[in-house]
């Protein structure tokens, strides 16, 4: 597996993700039938592909703020069903945080990591993020039911994290 900047040509292969992530409703609050490519920009944008080209994953990285802000990066992620238990979501999250590190970012923010996507929350804690808060009942999965929205944070100035 190899993660390299996102291309113009990679927007066939990532729009079934895209679209798959967002019809499944259970990480992020995204419209159905949200154009893909005003959603998934930001200032440093990676695929991650196998060894034969398949696109398995994708991340998008910049600041979390604008201005006074802007030294708190944040990141999204989407990777496809069929590449999920693989280790896809390790190495983009560690090269997020890797990025953000070399850009001279003081830290990064989840501001929405839905409580129920244990397996994102797994894995942000063992890269290091803290959850600082969660918002009770800040998102509605598809069964109905209310879920907290926590928001976690990795401090870049701590040189052990």
């Amino acid at each position: 597996m190899r993660i390299r900047p996102f291309a113009e040509s990679d927007w066939p292969a990532f729009e079934p993700v895209f679209a798959e992530v967002v019809a499944a409703g259970e990480t992020y609050a995204i419209p159905e039938g949200e154009d893909p490519r005003g959603f998934w920009t930001g200032e440093h944008v990676v695929v991650a592909e196998s060894d034969d080209g398949t696109l398995l994953g994708s991340a998008k990285t910049g600041p979390n703020r604008p201005a006074q802000g802007s030294h708190v990066g944040t990141a999204s992620f989407m990777v496809g069903s069929h590449a999920r238990g693989s280790g896809v979501g390790r190495a983009l999250a560690v090269y997020v945080v890797d990025w953000h590190r070399r850009a001279g970012y003081r830290g990064i923010q989840f501001n929405a990591v839905v409580e129920t996507n244990t397996a994102a929350v797994h894995l942000w804690r063992t890269v290091g993020f803290e959850i600082i808060g969660t918002v009770p009942g800040a998102f509605q999965r598809p069964s109905g039911e209310y879920v907290g929205l926590h928001v976690m944070y990795l401090d870049l100035t701590d040189s052990s994290a």
